[in-house]
């Protein structure tokens, strides 16, 4: 067995203290958006409506976790809630890509799956994603709600969002961080507010 290397501990730890700083300038800045967010895929889900998540990368595993924990179980034994990951068909992504341009590959499953009474949540830690912009603005245009997770600057997504949540920083690990924290606050506030305590 080796020897520690000190120099790791010391960058581990600084990672780890950036990593607690991100989430407590997100303590202090994102509650109410992110319980306006939690707000609408309640009522979503309790009107029958469906969750559509979409991101590219780090952003793609985000939104199939947060599928995850909707569609099985976050805290709470309790049925199941009608969530799906854009990200999860190659056969989709890879079909739409060659025939539409990678721009539309999430646009054109919202075309297809979204309906109103349905909410799609983007998530892209620039907020500048073309195929993330391109599935808000077709979620809009067929009345499904929109939310977006972002980093700090927003991007061209912040506008086409019922509820824009930009996590108080600009590294990329970090804003992840921030994000799928986000997302597990709304999927506990979700699953309490269907199902109690």
């Amino acid at each position: 067995m080796s020897n520690t290397n000190p120099d790791a501990v010391a960058t581990i730890e600084q990672i780890f203290r950036a990593s607690a700083a991100a989430l407590e300038r997100a303590a202090e800045t994102l509650p109410a958006d992110v319980a306006r967010a939690a707000a609408i895929v309640t009522e979503t889900l309790r009107k029958g409506g469906k969750v559509l998540l979409c991101g590219n990368g780090g952003s793609a595993a985000d939104a199939m976790h947060l599928a995850a924990e909707l569609a099985g179980r976050l805290k709470k034994d309790r049925r199941g809630l009608p969530a799906l990951a854009l990200t999860v068909n190659p056969s989709v992504l890879t079909a739409v890509s060659n025939d539409y341009g990678y721009e539309m590959v999430f646009a054109r499953q919202v075309d297809a799956l979204g309906v109103p009474g349905d909410v799609l949540v983007g998530i892209s830690t620039s907020g500048s994603s073309a195929n993330i912009v391109r599935a808000l603005e077709e979620a809009r245009s067929r009345g499904v709600a929109t939310i977006g997770l972002m980093g700090e600057g927003g991007g061209p997504m912040a506008a086409l969002c019922d509820v824009a949540i930009r996590a108080p920083i600009s590294e990329t690990q970090r804003v992840q961080e921030v994000h799928i924290a986000i997302g597990h606050a709304i999927c506990e506030v979700v699953e309490r507010d269907l199902f109690g305590e």
